[in-house]
């Protein structure tokens, strides 16, 4: 299992050909990626860490397909987006692999285009994953399907709020300014330095941004 080091969120590459793990290296070098080349082995990187985004390929080494593997790895982690990646898959397979309740987000042919790339995984980051969990349990609430007690709906302000410092603070570089953020979320400052622990401590924020992470755990 290959992996290089990044500042702007995690992806899982499940892909066995060398060339198109070179296509990803260079197009998302600022990413932190993890490579393997098997759904096996991809089931074995989610217990160790689980990423921001999992880019999944159809056909894989040994024999293993994408689209069977598919299930296993969103069970395991629900809230992570999946792009499947195939010059294999007709217009059939790649709708069975975006339907029902362990489908994937996106789909892309082969051969990759990098424009398309960049976006997808972008918006991937920002839109699905954290963000998508945010949204549901916010439509949950209203529709008053669960109950909206105190420590509940204090879980769903947590996740937004550590949603938005994730949008702010991957790539900026920039150390982020405890007291101001805590005046625009309307919390204390150990709150906000409790968010960036935990980000930093679940891997999705590079430690650099805030060191105190580190030091703390």
């Amino acid at each position: 299992m290959a992996e290089t080091a990044s500042f702007t969120g995690s992806i899982l590459i499940v892909e066995d050909d060398p060339r198109q793990i070179r296509l990803y290296a260079q197009v998302l070098s600022h990413y932190r990626l993890t490579c393997v080349s098997t759904g096996s082995a991809a089931l074995q990187a989610l217990q160790e860490r689980v990423p921001d985004l999992i880019i999944l390929d159809h056909v894989l080494a040994g024999g293993e397909l994408g689209a069977a593997f598919l299930p296993k790895l969103k069970t395991m982690a629900a809230h992570v987006p999946v792009i499947m990646v195939s010059g294999t898959l007709d217009i059939t397979g790649q709708l069975g692999v975006l339907q029902g309740p362990f489908s994937a987000d996106y789909a892309i042919e082969k051969p990759v285009d990098v424009e398309q790339l960049e976006r997808t995984v972008e918006t991937a980051l920002t839109e699905c994953g954290l963000a998508q969990t945010v949204r549901s349990l916010r439509s949950l609430e209203r529709a008053e399907l669960i109950e909206t007690s105190e420590r509940e709906r204090l879980f769903t302000e947590r996740l937004a709020r550590q949603h938005e410092l994730l949008k702010r603070l991957r790539g900026s570089g920039a150390k982020p300014n405890i007291t101001e953020l805590a005046g625009e979320f309307h919390v204390d400052r150990k709150t906000i330095r409790r968010d960036l622990h935990d980000l930093v401590q679940r891997g999705q924020l590079d430690p650099a941004v805030f060191p105190e992470a580190v030091t703390e755990s």
